[in-house]
């Protein structure tokens, strides 16, 4: 199959599965979940949807179980939404990558905010610069 073929079907189950999250599942346990990439195997047998879910590590754990509770449902929506003769078994998968950049950030935040006020301690301030420049 084409890789063109193949990036239409993963781009078809990326929107799919986004709206379905967003619009159409009730479960509390699922929020602030945003999905990331969609890989789909060359045969369309099954699909690695990879999420990004914001909070602590319980709140993650609870996300992941109600994901996994509502595949069937999501399954279903894909069916509905592309037309290949098999519908591809999809399979959730955690994806740190958004809370290491944002913890990258942080940190380079920090040293900018570290190293501008090392620079202001380093220089004279502006009454010392006259005061050399009338002795002189």
């Amino acid at each position: 199959m084409t890789s063109r073929r193949l990036a239409k079907i993963a781009q078809a189950i990326l929107e799919t599965v986004s709206t379905t999250i967003l619009l159409h599942l009730r479960d509390p346990r699922i929020k602030n979940v945003t999905v990331l990439h969609v890989d789909v195997a060359p045969d369309v047998q099954s699909a690695k949807i990879y999420i990004s879910i914001m909070g602590d590590e319980k709140t993650k754990a609870l996300c992941m179980h109600g994901l996994e509770s509502a595949k069937g449902f999501i399954q279903s929506k894909i069916a509905d939404r592309i037309q290949t003769r098999y519908t591809p078994v999809i399979k959730f998968v955690l994806d740190s990558s958004v809370k290491e950049t944002t913890d990258a950030l942080r940190l380079l935040d920090e040293l900018q905010a570290e190293r501008e006020t090392e620079e202001l301690a380093n220089e004279p301030s502006s009454a010392e610069e006259q005061s050399t420049d009338e002795g002189s």
